[in-house]
């Protein structure tokens, strides 16, 4: 999405002939195949430590750092290489995504109407709630796993959750509320479903009851 905006406002007469099929199928299979390499090493570098603790995780789900803490023996090799791979991933990410926002700010404050300006960054709007939405809750469970050791387990279960929950939820809502075919649907679902329980509440059955 980053990339898209980038090219639709630095690129725009291009936006076409660069952000092709095939360029946005090959950048999706580039996306699989690194979380592929550098996610598949985590189950094997659990599989050969002893848990001498206990078999219960506080977490909702098999976070390798959660695992990692059941673990008697010395495991800072593993905890550096999941930081590296948040920072390879995530970390990595983030960084990309602000530096094609430097750009696009650098274009849109360089228009020469206000109105052309305004415009072009409500374009942007609702990619920013969508990365602050996921990065916020990720970088905050990432890091306070590795480092926050005094945080109560019931938060990080909180923060992980949200991380993994809300921003699949909210992604369609924050597209959706920009996109006036969509807005238009859905206001016209909700008066239509008001129009008929109105009228449900104005049968004499129902007044009766």
């Amino acid at each position: 999405m980053a990339f898209d905006r980038f090219v639709a406002i630095c690129h725009p007469l291009r936006h076409s002939t660069i952000l092709t099929p095939a360029v946005i199928v090959g950048l999706g299979l580039l996306i699989v195949f690194r979380g592929a390499v550098l996610l598949s090493p985590h189950p094997f570098l659990l599989r050969w430590l002893s848990y001498c603790k206990t078999n219960v995780i506080s977490h909702t789900y098999c976070e390798f750092m959660a695992l990692i803490k059941l673990v008697c023996s010395e495991t800072k090799i593993r905890r550096a290489y999941s930081l590296i791979v948040a920072f390879l991933t995530g970390g990595l990410d983030f960084i990309l995504i602000i530096c094609s926002y430097v750009l696009i700010l650098f274009i849109v404050f360089n228009l020469p109407s206000k109105a052309a300006c305004l415009k072009t960054l409500s374009t942007c709007v609702s990619h920013v709630w969508v990365i602050l939405v996921f990065y916020t809750p990720a970088f905050f469970s990432f890091l306070t796993h590795r480092f926050g050791h005094h945080i109560a387990p019931p938060v990080h279960i909180f923060i992980a959750n949200i991380y993994l929950l809300i921003p699949p939820m909210m992604n369609p809502i924050i597209y959706g509320v920009k996109t006036k075919r969509i807005r238009d649907g859905f206001l016209k679902f909700l008066t239509i479903k008001c129009v008929q329980l109105c009228k449900v509440c104005e049968s004499p059955d129902h007044q009766q009851r």
